[in-house]
């Protein structure tokens, strides 16, 4: 499942612009099947992997600077260069502002990153996001906008934290009293994961039909560009800053994903409705050039893809 992960989201995303009535209904259970994927990632941890991260947060704190800072940099400046229209452009703004998505936890997961740094750095930024997005937004694209902090802290307490604490309770206890089904959750859980990513990708696809078709050349690009910019600037800042291999893809990956859903639903809420169309594009978008770099990474340590029966996940 995994070894062949960009091929399972590329078909089901064609699927769903063929027939996005067949997968839309999936969209009511998008936050459900995150959590799911966010529990699978619990099970790969133990508490030694957040006790190296306290052993050394400088890395958090890289990570998550990075992240605030180069995303919205970037978007400012494509949205100047390609000379978007500022309805469009503000939708760039917004996805660089946000903090980052849980599917850079899962990207991280797959490409054998530190998965513990990753949801780490996804924690941070995300409870920031009430007072990063807002700032960034009003800077550059000159709107005001309102996120509340309770919104947001149910966010990532739903999503990234109750999951990956149950996660790691069960993976205690199963490691404590019975290893072979801790094992064997080891081996089936990313291909539950891999199932649930290419569902939420599709039905992403299929709920934005008409804004994807109708999206020109330009739009495209600057999405492709600024999710290109964020993934080799935030390994580049890894490993300039004497970050280990594993710590380094998952800063490549924190900087490079965004929370675009949450992106999404900001330009819905307080800009034009065509503001909306980058951060949709950039939904489907990272699902593809993620998996794919996650590809890249593991057939690089030219090792067996996780999810494998051999496969384990370090982090190292």
């Amino acid at each position: 499942m995994s070894k062949y992960f960009i091929v399972w989201v590329l078909l089901f995303s064609a699927a769903a612009l063929y027939t996005p009535s067949t997968f839309t209904p999936i969209g009511e259970y998008i936050t459900p099947l995150l959590g799911v994927i966010m529990l699978g990632m619990g099970l790969t941890l133990t508490p030694a992997d957040f006790r190296r991260i306290l052993e050394r947060p400088r890395d958090v704190f890289i990570g998550a600077m990075a992240q605030w800072l180069l995303m919205p940099t970037f978007a400012y400046v494509l949205a100047v260069a390609l000379d978007l229209p500022w309805e469009i452009g503000a939708g760039l703004i917004l996805v660089g502002a946000a903090p980052g998505g849980t599917a850079s936890n899962v990207m991280t997961y797959l490409g054998r990153g530190d998965v513990a740094l990753s949801v780490t750095i996804t924690s941070v930024t995300t409870i920031a996001a009430p007072l990063v997005m807002p700032a960034w937004v009003v800077a550059l694209a000159g709107e005001s906008i309102t996120v509340t902090f309770a919104e947001m802290a149910q966010s990532i307490v739903q999503i990234v934290l109750l999951p990956v604490v149950a996660g790691l309770i069960l993976r205690y206890v199963l490691d404590e009293y019975a290893p072979s089904v801790a094992k064997a959750g080891l081996s089936i859980f990313p291909a539950i994961s891999v199932i649930a990513i290419v569902a939420i990708v599709a039905a992403v696809v299929g709920l934005n039909v008409e804004e994807i078709l109708t999206a020109s050349a330009l739009v495209f690009l600057a999405v492709i560009v600024h999710n290109g910019l964020g993934l080799s600037a935030g390994y580049g800042v890894g490993k300039v800053t004497g970050m280990t291999e594993d710590r380094a893809r998952a800063c490549a990956f924190e900087v490079g994903l965004q929370n675009s859903g949450l992106a999404v639903a900001l330009a819905v809420a307080f800009f034009d409705p065509v503001t909306a169309l980058i951060p949709a594009l950039f939904s489907v978008w990272h699902n593809v050039s993620g998996p794919a770099l996650a590809t890249l990474f593991t057939r690089l340590d030219g090792e067996t893809p996780i999810g494998d029966e051999s496969a384990t996940v370090s982090a190292d």
